[in-house]
């Protein structure tokens, strides 16, 4: 696809800042961070095992309702390590919007961090891939507008 959209091109739309939270902070302090945030998911970076900058998973709301259903309140106090989701999927910024939506798709996730050369640059979220169609769309349907206004027939003269 010639005019495929580019995470990098999506990226660009973003903020810069990644909030990120290290494996060993509590699953309270993630969902305080979500909620600050209003964002659905946080990567999580280890502990210092790397400097502390090595991306180790990705903690959601859906990996927080779980551990609540599974262990009670007393999940708030176990380390985000605990359980973030270790099989993180992410994507690359020369990947196509097309095929995020595929990984999306096929893993059953809402949220992929963005790594370029093993660093976390973003994370885009299924929002962000439905604001990109809707852009798509409405574009589209202008470019359509345009010809079939460019294509209407001439209003029929009126005998005198």
């Amino acid at each position: 696809m010639l005019n495929a959209m580019l995470v990098a091109d999506l990226m660009t739309l973003k903020s810069a800042r990644v909030p990120t939270i290290r494996m060993t902070e509590t699953v309270e302090m993630a969902a305080t961070l979500l909620n600050r945030e209003r964002i659905g998911a946080v990567v999580v970076k280890d502990a210092c095992g790397s400097e502390g900058d090595t991306v180790v998973g990705i903690f959601s709301e859906r990996d927080l309702v779980r551990a609540i259903a599974d262990r009670g309140i007393a999940s708030l106090r176990a380390p985000v390590a605990e359980l973030m989701s270790r099989n993180m999927i992410s994507c690359a910024m020369q990947d196509t919007v097309d095929h995020v939506r595929a990984l999306m798709d096929e893993h059953h996730v809402r949220h992929l961090p963005v790594l370029q050369d093993h660093q976390l640059v973003g994370v885009l979220s299924i929002r962000d891939v439905l604001a990109h169609d809707v852009r798509l769309a409405a574009r589209a349907a202008a470019a359509l507008g345009s010809v079939a206004g460019g294509m209407q027939a001439p209003a029929p003269s009126l005998p005198s």
